[in-house]
C-alpha cells in the first residue's frame, strides 16, 4: 500500500467514525477527573524511575525499574510476573501484569523498560529546565510512555472499570538492544499478543495529533570480499584481477544504483574496512585495517542496515541484492549474508480502523484530530513484533525531543492530556 493510499483509507475510516462521534459519557467524565487527580503523582513517579538507571546492559537497573512498576501494579490488582532471560543472552527480562477475564476486547499495552544511556553515561538524572520540560534519560523513550500505560491504568482501576477485562501490560527489558536469538527475548510477547485482540504501544509520540499506524522493519547485512593479495602493478592483469576494494566499491554502487527508489525502502552501510589485513569486532562495532598503497587489497568488509514496510519488500531487495554481489570481478568473491531484527508493522485496515476510534476519543476530549504518521519517519520497535497477529496502534506515549542524545527531553505538560486519551480509549475498547 502505498503511503497516499494508507492516507486515503485512513481518512475514510475518520470520517466514518466521526460522523457518529461520541462525546463523553457521565462515567467517562469522571474517569477524566481521577487522571486529572493523579497527574502530580505520575510525574513524580516518572522523575523516581527515570533517576534509576536502566540501559539495556545494566541487567540490575533494568530489573529495579521493573520492580517499581511491579510494585505499583500489583497495587491496582494485577497480576505480575518478572520473565528472565538466560544468562547467556546477558538481558533482565521483561515485566508483565495482567487482569484475566472476558469482557470487550482483550487488550496487549506495550512498553519497554530500558534506556540507550548505560552506566557510564553523563546523563543520568532528571532535571527541570522550565515548569513543563525536563531533561531526562529515557524519559522520553520510554519511561513516560509507561507512566501513561500505568495511570491510564490506576484510574481505570480508581472508577471500578476493569472488572472481568482482559489486559495484559508487557514491558520489555532490552527494546533498545534487543537480546538473541528473537525466538527467545520476544517468545512472551508473542504468545501474549495470540491471546489478545488489539496491540497499544507507547513508544514516544511524533506529536500530539499523531499516531502510528504502520512501523517499518529492520534487517542487518554484512558483505565479505576476497581478492588477489598481489603487487599493486599487477592489478587488473588475468593473473591478479580487481583486488578486494574495487570489487567492493562496485558492488555498494550496484546497491546504490539497482536497488534504492522503491517507497519506505532504504539500506545504509554503516561501516566499511578494506585492505591486507583486517580486524573487526562486532561486539563493538571498531576495528583496524592494515594496508599499503602499493598492495592490491586481499579482503574489504561492509556492515549495514536495511529497512522495509513488508516482508515482500524486504525480501526483493535481499535478491536484488545477492544479484549484484554474485556478479564479481575478475579473481574476487563476495558473500552477502543478512540477519533478521523488527518485522515490519504492515499498514493494516484494522490498524486504521483503531486510528480512526482514538481520533473520535480525542475529539471527545476536544483535544483535536488524530492523524497517521508516516511510516518513513520511524523506526522499528516492539509493536512490530505482534502486528502480524493484531490489530496495532504506537506511538502512544510522551512527547519530547532529542531522544538517543544527551538532550533528551519529556514534554511534563502533555502527560495528563496523554493518559486521559489513553484511559477513556481503553475503556471504550473493553465495552466494545
Amino acid at each position: 500500500m502505498t503511503w497516499n493510499g494508507m492516507l486515503a483509507l485512513a481518512l475514510m475510516c475518520v470520517i466514518g467514525f466521526s460522523v457518529n462521534a461520541q462525546k463523553l459519557s457521565r462515567v467517562e467524565k469522571k474517569l477524566v477527573r481521577t487522571v486529572e487527580s493523579n497527574n502530580t503523582e505520575a510525574i513524580d513517579f516518572l522523575k523516581k524511575v527515570v533517576n534509576i538507571n536502566s540501559g539495556t546492559l545494566n541487567k540490575e537497573g533494568v530489573k529495579e525499574v521493573g520492580m517499581v512498576f511491579r510494585d505499583a501494579f500489583d497495587n491496582i490488582n494485577f497480576k505480575t510476573s518478572w520473565i528472565s532471560m538466560p544468562e547467556e543472552m546477558n538481558r533482565a527480562g521483561h515485566l508483565f501484569a495482567e487482569t484475566s477475564g472476558n469482557k470487550g476486547k482483550k487488550l496487549l499495552l506495550i512498553g519497554h523498560l530500558d534506556t540507550v544511556f548505560e552506566e557510564d553515561s553523563p546523563f543520568q538524572t532528571f532535571t527541570m529546565v522550565n515548569d513543563s520540560i525536563a531533561h531526562a534519560p529515557g524519559g522520553n523513550d520510554m519511561k513516560g510512555g509507561n507512566v501513561i500505560i500505568l495511570y491510564a491504568l490506576k484510574a481505570l482501576h480508581q472508577q471500578g472499570l476493569l472488572d472481568n477485562a482482559q489486559i495484559i501490560v508487557a514491558f520489555t527489558g532490552d527494546e533498545e538492544s534487543t537480546g538473541k536469538p528473537l525466538e527467545i527475548s520476544r517468545k512472551d510477547l508473542i504468545e501474549a499478543a495470540k491471546r489478545s485482540d488489539i496491540a497499544l504501544g507507547f513508544e514516544t509520540s511524533t506529536g500530539f495529533n499523531y499516531a502510528t499506524v504502520a512501523r517499518r522493519g529492520s534487517s542487518g547485512w554484512e558483505l565479505e570480499v576476497t581478492g588477489n593479495r598481489a603487487h599493486s602493478s599487477g592489478i587488473f592483469s588475468d593473473k591478479v584481477g580487481a583486488g578486494a576494494i574495487f570489487e567492493m566499491s562496485r558492488i555498494l554502487n550496484g546497491f546504490y544504483n539497482e536497488v534504492r527508489g522503491e517507497e519506505f525502502l532504504t539500506f545504509n552501510p554503516g561501516i566499511m574496512m578494506g585492505g591486507t589485513f583486517l580486524e573487526y569486532d562486532a561486539k563493538t562495532g571498531s576495528g583496524t585495517a592494515f594496508g599499503k598503497s602499493n598492495v592490491v587489497a586481499q579482503s574489504a568488509i561492509a556492515k549495514g542496515g536495511l529497512r522495509f514496510i513488508s516482508e515482500e519488500q524486504k525480501e526483493n531487495a535481499r535478491e536484488k541484492m545477492r544479484q549484484i554481489a554474485a556478479e564479481n570481478l575478475p579473481h574476487t568473491s563476495a558473500k552477502l549474508t543478512f540477519t533478521d531484527s523488527y518485522p515490519a508493522m504492515v499498514p493494516t485496515e484494522g490498524n486504521l480502523q483503531l486510528l480512526a476510534q482514538l481520533n473520535e476519543v480525542s475529539l471527545a476530549l476536544g483535544q483535536g484530530e488524530v492523524e497517521a504518521y508516516d511510516p518513513g519517519k520511524r523506526g522499528a520497535a516492539d509493536t512490530s513484533f505482534v502486528a502480524e497477529y493484531v490489530a496495532c496502534l504506537d506511538g502512544l506515549g510522551t512527547m519530547g525531543s532529542g531522544a538517543h542524545t544527551p538532550q533528551e527531553t519529556v514534554n511534563l505538560n502533555t502527560i495528563e492530556a496523554l493518559t486521559k486519551r489513553t484511559a477513556v480509549m481503553i475503556y471504550r475498547l473493553i465495552q466494545q
